[in-house]
């Protein structure tokens, strides 16, 4: 038998399957022919099936989250042929919920584009005005771990995360030094105790790309940046120059692309596969799945909580994000479902969970974590009011003790935004008494101490940048009434250093001045500054208050005639002039 002349010819769908039908039949039923006429058989039958599969396969599904620029969607949709690739917006503008509603829609997709800033740890978001769409990473993970979720990354061969650090290998947290005294306290002996801790913290380091490895597990390449990203039409020339090098051919392939990452060599862009199945992490993923699983009760889910609040304090305090999550999202008629009642009871009676808890709070290196856990304790049935009280009244008293850091002072206001601790203020002041830092001082205002008060108030005109601080921070929660308005913009009239002034008057930018004396004031100030730079400080305190009580003509005329020329005039003291103008 020869082969020498035969060739394949095209034929229709149809035509093909019966033709390699019938060299199935002819392969079996000729074991005489020659090696090389079987090889070209078997050959010319596996170009007719591809030909058959590739003229009956869908196109790729390409998903795009697109929270902030378009650009590179759009420079994937451009050099991606339509009839091999159909493009899907998840984002649907005004609704809130778009990405359940995809998983609703029981989309699958074979590659995802995401385009956002990202905040290294919670969210993408927008810098765009106007823009009111994000995607918490929170909700990938309730998509990734969901049933109800479970076609939208069943496909995926290749995210695409355009976002700074979306792939940073570094930790956002580390398990600090109350995690090894916790393990000592529970038994382990001090080598233990530093081999265990430093295995925790590799475990929950949480780094960005792990994040993302554990959300997109299973996918075969995901791209993104271990630090800064360029921005959207960068990143878009970036790609048109990838796709005129052949780059679309890839796409979907499910394969690192040393081609795009050549292109992308003048940025941070690396990339990573998702999780795989023999990993340590996957214990971690199935942790974090218990807490995102929309398809677990309420009930189920506390459950899970009192068994991790059971374990290792390390553990606990890994997961304190997400338990208090959890916990916060109970509302007053869940509390009513016997079974969520059931199980926040047999949380608020477990009594070595609540000591060893309690324990590592009272323990914690960093008075923010404290504050937390304390509030945690409380919402879990743990500690009543009273003692919630007087819990945060002796970390308040602790800090007093140290050299208090503006970040005290920003806790102790925060702490007492509903002045529910007003009441421990007295014992505080006898713990710490004069005379004071002003960071002291500052922590006791933040208490409702008056005479604290003054003092924070008088440090805003401070040389001292560490005195400007704390009353940098303190303003940013406790608004100055009208009198000390006043008072604070005479001691900014009578500084001679204008950063100084500069400094102050970018304080007082944050207070929404409506006080019509204090406005007149800072309007007399204008004239007699001496810098265009604390001119435009003043505008720009005043662009931020109620500006409208001083649109008087001979104002206007004053900012005209006494505004210091430096190049072009400050853009604050125009829009200002402006505004007047138009009142």
């Amino acid at each position: 038998m020869t082969c020498v002349n035969a060739k394949p010819k095209r034929m229709g769908q149809d035509e093909a399957r019966k033709s390699v039908a019938s060299k199935r039949l002819f392969w079996r039923d000729a074991p005489a022919m020659s090696a090389s006429c079987k090889l070209f058989i078997l050959i010319a039958s596996l170009l007719a099936a591809a030909w058959v599969h590739g003229a009956s396969a869908e196109p790729k599904t390409v998903c795009t989250v697109t929270v902030n620029s378009q650009d590179e969607k759009e420079a994937f949709r451009r050099s991606l042929p339509a009839d091999k690739y159909r493009f899907v917006e998840l984002v649907e503008r005004g609704r809130p919920d778009w990405l359940a509603s995809a998983c609703q829609q029981r989309v699958a997709c074979d590659i995802l584009v995401v385009s956002g800033h990202y905040d290294g740890r919670d969210e993408f978001y927008s810098d765009q005005a106007g823009a009111s769409e994000f995607l918490p990473v929170y909700e990938l993970e309730r998509a990734s771990c969901s049933k109800s979720c479970s076609t939208l990354f069943s496909r995926l061969k290749e995210v695409y995360l355009f976002g700074c650090n979306t792939l940073n290998p570094d930790p956002l947290s580390r398990l600090s030094a109350e995690v090894e005294r916790s393990l000592i306290r529970s038994g382990h002996s001090p080598a233990d105790a530093e081999r265990l801790s430093r295995a925790l913290s590799a475990l929950h380091g949480d780094s960005s790309r792990d994040r993302m490895r554990l959300i997109f597990d299973g996918v075969p390449v995901i791209y993104g940046f271990a630090a800064k990203a360029p921005v959207g039409p960068v990143a878009a020339s970036l790609l048109d120059g990838y796709f005129r090098a052949g780059g679309a051919a890839e796409i979907g392939a499910g394969r690192k692309s040393n081609k795009l990452l050549h292109h992308f060599a003048s940025t941070s862009m690396i990339t990573s596969t998702g999780l795989t199945s023999r990993e340590p992490l996957n214990d971690l993923r199935r942790d974090v799945c218990r807490f995102a699983d929309d398809g677990l009760a309420l009930a189920q889910k506390l459950a899970f909580v009192h068994q991790v609040l059971q374990r290792e304090m390390a553990e606990v305090r890994a997961f304190l994000d997400r338990i208090e999550k959890t916990i916060g999202a109970v509302t007053d008629a869940d509390r009513a479902n016997p079974s969520v009642r059931r199980a926040l009871t047999e949380i608020a009676f477990d009594g070595a969970a609540r000591s060893q808890f309690l324990a590592f709070a009272r323990d914690a290196d960093q008075p923010a974590v404290r504050a937390r856990m304390i509030k945690l304790a409380r919402a879990l049935g743990w500690l009543s009011s009273d003692e919630e009280r007087s819990e945060l009244a002796a970390l308040i008293r602790d800090s007093l003790a140290g050299n208090v850091s503006s970040a005290d002072v920003e806790l102790a206001c925060a702490l007492n935004d509903a002045h529910g601790l007003d009441s421990v203020m007295p014992a505080l002041a006898a713990s710490a008494p004069p005379p004071r830092t002003v960071g002291q001082a500052a922590v006791l205002a933040c208490l409702g101490s008056v005479e604290d008060r003054v003092a924070v108030v008088s440090a805003l005109t401070s040389a001292r940048a560490t005195e400007f601080e704390m009353a940098q921070v303190y303003l940013r929660h406790r608004a100055l009434d009208p009198r000390e308005l006043r008072i604070v913009t005479d001691d900014i009239a009578n500084v001679s250093d204008a950063k100084l002034q500069v400094r102050a008057l970018d304080a007082l930018a944050c207070q929404h001045i409506s006080d019509a004396d204090s406005l007149e004031e800072l309007a007399r100030l204008f004239p007699l500054a001496q810098t265009a730079a604390v001119q435009a400080a003043i505008a720009a305190v005043l662009l931020r208050s109620d500006y409208e009580a001083i649109a008087r003509p001979e104002v206007v005329q004053s900012l005209r005639d006494s505004r210091i020329p430096k190049g072009d005039c400050p853009p604050a003291v125009d829009a200002l002039i402006r505004r007047l103008e138009l009142r």
